[in-house]
């Protein structure tokens, strides 16, 4: 074999100008012990924690490849449940910073997250109309729960009843019985998507927002607390028929005992509608955490905030209506007409939820979240559609209260797409530009070191000195700043139309830009007397003006400054003479014109990229095509040779750049990160930076390694990677009793459960190999008459001289949370091994509760094999003796530990006087208060 060539890689290095992605939720977090301080919010595939009080990024939680979809952190809000848009979710610690646990379940984007009250189990819907619910303690799926047939958009766990109820773009709201896992109830009176889903007044009523402007108010009743068995029935009325009680609740329509099963745990009766303001749909609708204050917002800059009334406020509202009808009454009948004997006030929604006050956002707002400070003010933080955090604050006790923005993060980003990079001939500071202002980076800290305003830029570059940078833009002005003081020097009108190419003149004294009103200009810089101070400042004269007959999209200089390279919209590239500006060539071959191309350092080369998709390869010389490249999916959006080499970079609006060898016409590598089409990109003078920018708002820094890459090596990567994500998408592997294709479980079938499948696999093959050696040993020791010397495995010994079995116990190394997908895909032979294996287990008494898991799902699998195997009945008979001693010790040990822990909790409430745990009590007062409401009911209903 001869010689490869190799290249250097470039990797990834950071992901900067982005505030907040638009896909995923803000949230507060509690960091450091401090609440509504901070806020962790969606960034690509990372999550960026924010200061709000110092605007500084504290903390990034760092993810792999997907784009971040959905945020909600734990209860004691320690952890941070992230979703991601190919269906997994990474539970990640707040005060490490570290993705400690990771769910795979679905099959699509993450679409909600919550967790229940105690924050041990975590429930989440996708875009694949499942919810799955996760043991979080356990680091397992509990149950799939099936029955929605479009994306899920919201789920909600009851705090007192076992319930899950969860909302989709199916318009239907449904209510699932967690004990037995099913769907008990299905509520249709939607007439489009609902959007979003809240509880409200101790759970008793649920209000859900749709593609109108009205808020659905649904009152919730549980028949269970009429019916509740630990409590005694009351004793029957004489004179009361037997349906009394029945007969009365369903003309009321509160209560629909028909005996039907679903009404046996609950029932849901409209209550009416709030009005919203906004015409278009609810985009999130949420709750603060002492369910007083409801705020929802549709897709436009307006949150609306409503305050939900207490039991007590309703009653003297109801009491003042009440008078006021009275009132009236009375004086109509001094006017002589007759009086009403009854006076009847009937209590409206609007009474009992009022509208409190908006909050007007400076932009389009995505996603909010609210939060109580301790001085009482409600604090109400957004992320809005243009890359941007607002944190507003109010007290919701005012008669009229008035939000205040308080804080906002700016300065890490634009606010629209980033259309122009250059780098500073230092390599130390970046310019970014868009539609209204000018960034310099600092390359190194990523801080943002200057910012300007400008008009929609298009092109730009550091004047020689990097002390000035001129920006194209799209009304055909030249806008010169100066970055030491940030002010704008001078506006020059250069062309009537976009101003879509410059390129700076290699002997650094001047540039040429091109323009959509069909002409090349030539400028050269130049010192002018400036009028404010006495000191002279830059300037730029035109010289020369090329015109043409088609629109000028691309401009390019020759490193000798010889030629001149044009690209035009009848989708050639003219080539003139620079001096004479004489015609020399014309490339033609792209069947849609050319967006962007470069010339190689030494003027041999011209590399033209278009919008047909293909990137054209050609010689300088007599302007002969050497290769056309297949290069992206999409557009061709910016081209880019490596200094001192012929080696260049390509981005396309298919999310990835490429570099390109133009010697052998080979493809060295894919740069893949970005989620948005790519506008453009710059290469650093000394080719060991590379910096991207994206339709996702993020900024890019790619950088040169030392580490060596060989092109076989990586075509060889990227077919296990194209192989991997085929295994990920085959066939899930089906259960007994189950339909192919319906998956009963919770997780899903990844390279990783098939890789730890495989372990358990290598590891029982090598205990049959061993257990073999091992009888032989012992015959060969008997014939011998003395103990022989047993060869040790060399795998064995590579793990330290470990005995076999532990080797085998290669079930504690498989993530728990794949555990149950690892064994699905086992074949059925290794199981009596396992079997075996586990009661060895069992008996040292090594890791009970794992090996219990395991057992169990083995048992629940296989059962119609295992119980019709007759070898396997003696490995069973023995497996429960050993099972029940050994979890009866278990059992045993945390009944000491739990019996410990009550005795000090006993000896802490009896050294400080004060019960800490009054749980009891308190359930057991509002059991007695409930028992005594009925008996009221009953009194009234005779």
């Amino acid at each position: 074999m001869g010689l490869t060539k190799q290249y250097l890689r470039y990797v990834a290095s950071a992901v900067f100008g982005l505030i907040g992605s638009q896909k995923g939720n803000i949230v507060f977090v509690t960091l450091r012990g401090e609440k509504g301080r901070y806020v962790a919010v969606p960034a690509c595939e990372h999550v960026f924690i924010w200061d709000l009080r110092k605007g500084e990024k504290i903390l990034i939680l760092q993810g792999l490849k997907q784009e971040v979809t959905c945020l909600c952190p734990s209860p004691d809000g320690l952890h941070l449940a992230v979703g991601y848009d190919d269906g997994s979710i990474r539970i990640f610690s707040l005060l490490s910073g570290e993705g400690n646990v990771t769910f795979n379940g679905h099959k699509a984007g993450i679409t909600t997250l919550k967790y229940d009250q105690l924050g041990g189990r975590l429930a989440s819907g996708s875009k694949d109309t499942d919810i799955i619910v996760w043991d979080v303690i356990n680091e397992s799926g509990l149950y799939r729960l099936k029955g929605h047939k479009d994306a899920i958009t919201q789920a909600l766990f009851l705090r007192e009843k076992n319930l899950l109820v969860t909302s989709g773009k199916d318009t239907v709201v449904k209510w699932w019985d967690l004990d037995t896992q099913h769907c008990f109830k299905t509520m249709v009176g939607h007439r489009t998507e609902v959007w979003g889903l809240v509880l409200v007044s101790e759970e008793k009523r649920l209000i859900t927002g749709a593609s109108d402007s009205e808020l659905r108010a649904w009152d919730i009743t549980y028949l269970q607390e009429i019916e509740d068995l630990e409590e005694p029935k009351p004793k029957k009325i004489r004179g009361s028929s037997p349906g009394v009680q029945d007969t009365l609740e369903t003309e009321n329509g509160a209560l629909e005992t028909d005996g039907a099963p679903e009404d046996r745990i609950l029932s849901c009766r409209k209550a009416g509608s709030i009005m919203r303001e906004g015409r278009d749909r609810v985009v999130n609708l949420a709750v603060d955490k002492t369910g007083r204050i409801l705020a929802c917002h549709g897709t436009d800059s307006v949150l609306e905030l409503f305050c939900i009334l207490s039991k007590e406020e309703i009653h003297k509202k109801m009491d003042k209506k009440m008078k006021k009808a009275r009132k009236k009454a009375k004086l109509n009948s001094c006017k002589g007409e007759e009086e009403d004997p009854e006076i009847n006030v009937e209590m409206a929604l609007q009474d009992e939820i009022q509208r409190v006050t908006n909050i007007k956002t400076s932009a389009k707002i995505k996603s909010f979240d609210l939060i109580h400070s301790p001085q009482g003010e409600l604090k109400a933080v957004f992320l809005l559609q243009n890359n941007l955090v607002e944190l507003y604050s109010f007290n919701p006790s005012l008669p009229t209260p008035q939000p205040v923005r308080t804080s906002r993060i700016t300065i890490g980003g634009h606010r629209s797409d980033v259309r122009t990079l250059s780098f500073s001939s230092d390599n130390i500071a970046v310019l970014s530009a868009s539609a209204d202002s000018v960034k310099i980076w600092n390359r190194s800290t990523l801080q943002c070191i200057r910012t300007m305003t400008c008009e929609y830029a298009l092109c730009s570059f550091f004047v020689p000195g990097d002390r000035q940078v001129i920006i194209g833009t799209k009304t055909g002005k030249l806008q010169l700043f100066d970055l030491a003081s940030g002010n704008l020097l001078e506006t020059i009108d250069a062309h009537d139309g976009a101003l879509w190419s410059m390129s700076l003149s290699p002997d650094q004294r001047g540039f040429v830009t091109g323009g959509a009103d069909k002409s090349v200009k030539f400028w050269d810089f130049e010192l002018v007397k400036d009028e404010n101070s006495t000191q002279k400042r830059l300037s730029v004269k035109q010289t020369r003006t090329l015109q043409l007959d088609e629109d000028v999209l691309y401009v390019s200089y020759s490193p000798n400054q010889k030629l001149l390279a044009v690209s035009l919209l009848d989708c050639t590239v003219k080539i003139f003479y620079v001096d004479t500006l004489k015609f020399f060539l014309s490339l033609y071959g792209h069947k849609l014109p050319v967006i962007c191309m470069d010339i190689s350092y030494d003027g041999a080369l011209i590399a033209t990229g278009s919008a047909d998709r293909n990137v054209k390869i050609w010689g300088l010389d007599f302007g002969d095509c050497h290769k056309s490249l297949f290069a992206h999916d999409d557009s061709v959006m910016y081209l880019r040779f490596v200094p001192k080499s012929h080696l260049f970079f390509t981005a396309g609006k298919d999310h990835k750049i490429k570099q390109w060898d133009a010697d052998r016409f080979e493809h060295i590598q894919t740069l893949e990160g970005h989620h948005q089409e790519i506008w453009c990109l710059a290469v650093s003078p000394n080719g060991d930076y590379v910096v991207s920018s994206s339709h996702d708002k993020s900024l890019r820094l790619w950088e040169r390694t030392r580490e060596p890459l060989i092109l076989e090596e990586e075509r060889e990567m990227e077919r296990e990677a194209e192989y991997e994500e085929s295994v990920a998408k085959e066939d899930q592997p089906a259960v007994p009793g189950e339909i192919q294709g319906d998956n009963y479980f919770a997780g899903k079938k990844t390279i990783e459960t098939v890789k730890a499948a495989e372990r358990i696999m290598e590891a029982i093959e090598l205990y049959r190999e061993e257990t073999a050696k091992m009888k032989e040993h012992k015959a060969i020791c008997k014939a011998a008459g003395k103990e022989v010397p047993l060869p040790t495995n060399p795998i064995l010994m590579a793990y330290g001289n470990i005995s076999v079995s532990k080797m085998c116990n290669s079930f504690s190394l498989v993530i728990q949370s794949e555990l149950e997908e690892s064994l699905l895909v086992l074949p059925f032979s290794y199981v009596p091994d396992i079997l075996t294996l586990f009661n060895e287990f069992m008996q040292l008494g090594s890791d009970v509760e794992l090996i219990c898991r395991c057992l169990f799902f083995l048992l629940r699998i296989h059962f119609g094999q295992i119980t019709s195997n007759q070898m396997l009945v003696p490995v069973i008979e023995k497996l429960r003796e050993t099972t029940i001693s050994k979890v009866s010790q278990v059992r045993d040990v945390i009944g000491f530990n739990m019996a410990g822990l009550d005795y000090l909790k006993r000896e802490c409430e009896a050294k400080s006087e004060v019960t800490f745990f009054a749980d009891a009590t308190s359930h057991l007062e509002e059991k007695k208060r409930k028992r005594k409401k009925r008996e009221k009911l009953i009194l009234t209903l005779t």
